[in-house]
């Protein structure tokens, strides 16, 4: 959280291509909740965050530039598609179940992190569980000779378990008894608690046993998930969640341009839309809502929104809600430059990933940089006569391109593959220039 907005844009810039703009606005909003959390708390409560409007064709960067940033702070990121939800008494998922899934994510984040912390005790009680079974423990009134020497020989064994000796052993372990937790996040809480009363109630019913052999490597996987649900504080664990959820949790709202209703439609006051739009407004501005681990404020919550606008404009949202969003930013679509730094430059590149996949196969994958540039003048192309899919486009044309390497892999085992400028040219050329089949294939 201590990173300043200027490392936060050079930290995305080793992953995705141009989008100052973006990068900035969201830089210093996450920098602004950094500042806020150093202050008092009568002053900390009153900053709202500035939550922010992302503008922009598919495939420019919107949602990676989010999920990027969620992913450096650590923090709890979900994203939700706002056409998937349906205004409070029609069927579908209504606008809270997002909050309730930030929380679950939140959960799963801390979970993870205590494990991490807990790596050792974790370790130490799986251990110990199976040296019990491998070694069983003497009776009360054994000798001190006979404890000495079992010390001795369980000190032993659990050196071999270390070193991977007792893996194929067979041992029999007790399995935890099946919990079913209700994560549909749709439900209503006080539905979701009630459903889980009843599996603990039918669960504690069951009392027999349930033992299975395996060997040992097998179980060490088993136990671990035992050994966490033992040595971790669950209560402490989603106190924790819900805090995070509340003062750093990220929702992402993609595609919020589907719920804007154009001033020239006809349906101008359709309910599936409008009034998902009113739903929103109380969670985006601050409210509370009900989850299994109690309620949760939105106040502090940062909200991302998103959309192309094609069909409509900003300003076809309810003024309410267009008011919830100060921070506006357009990003540009992608050139054939643009084109060409993304599939050479990020970290995570199209090309060095193509090149690790086919090195699973021993196939040296290797691009002349002419070659490159022709993927990327042919992508811009095929956006320019068909829908502009921004960067999306390149997955499509690489895939063309290397389908026959990728199919007839084993057949070029050891040997070094050169995608030239002639083979791109060859593979897509004929499907670029006629327009009907580009907007099948490609």
């Amino acid at each position: 959280m201590n990173m300043t907005p200027k490392e936060i844009v050079s930290y995305l810039d080793a992953y995705i291509i141009g989008q100052q703009a973006a990068k900035k606005s969201i830089a210093l909003a996450l920098r602004t909740r950094y500042r806020r959390m150093q202050l008092d708390g009568e002053m900390q409560h009153e900053i709202m965050p500035k939550n922010i409007l992302m503008i922009g064709s598919t495939g420019v960067g919107k949602t990676e530039i989010s999920r990027r940033l969620a992913k450096m702070m650590g923090v709890p990121f979900i994203k939700v598609e706002a056409s998937k939800f349906t205004e409070v008494g029609f069927v579908g998922r209504d606008v809270e179940s997002m909050v309730r899934d930030l929380v679950m994510t939140s959960i799963a984040l801390v979970k993870e992190e205590q494990k991490a912390a807990n790596e050792d005790a974790i370790k130490e009680y799986v251990l110990d569980k199976i040296v019990d079974k491998l070694l069983p423990p003497l009776p009360p009134l054994s000798s001190e000779t006979k404890k000495t020497e079992y010390a001795s020989s369980r000190e032993r064994m659990r050196q071999r378990v270390i070193d991977g000796e007792m893996n194929d052993k067979t041992i029999e372990i007790e399995l935890p008894k099946g919990n079913i937790e209700f994560n549909d996040t749709g439900m209503p809480p006080e539905m979701a608690k009630m459903q889980e009363s009843f599996a603990k109630m039918f669960s504690s019913i069951n009392k027999k046993e349930n033992k299975k052999e395996m060997k040992v490597s097998d179980a060490i996987r088993i136990l671990d998930s035992e050994a966490t649900d033992a040595l971790l504080d669950m209560d402490a664990i989603r106190s924790e969640a819900v805090r995070r959820a509340e003062e750093g949790g990220i929702i992402f709202l993609d595609e919020i341009d589907k719920i804007a209703v154009s001033s020239k439609s006809q349906g101008r006051n359709d309910p599936s839309k409008e009034g998902v739009q009113r739903d929103l407004l109380p969670i985006v501005e601050g409210s509370s809502v009900s989850t299994k681990y109690g309620p949760v404020k939105t106040d502090h919550i940062l909200f991302i929104a998103a959309g192309a606008f094609h069909l409509t404009k900003p300003s076809d949202l309810i003024p309410e809600l267009q008011g919830r969003f100060p921070l506006r930013v357009e990003l540009q679509s992608l050139d054939e430059k643009a084109l060409y730094a993304i599939l050479t430059q990020p970290k995570n590149s199209l090309i060095k990933q193509y090149k690790a996949l086919l090195a699973v196969e021993n196939v040296t994958l290797e691009f002349e940089d002419d070659a490159i540039r022709a993927i990327a003048a042919l992508a811009q192309q095929a956006n320019e006569k068909t829908e502009d899919i921004g960067a999306r486009r390149l997955h499509t044309i690489l895939e063309k391109v290397l389908e026959e390497i990728s199919f007839d892999a084993e057949a070029y085992a050891g040997e070094t593959y050169t995608v030239t400028k002639t083979i791109v040219h060859d593979k897509l050329d004929i499907v670029i220039e006629d327009e009907d089949l580009s907007r099948y294939i490609l």
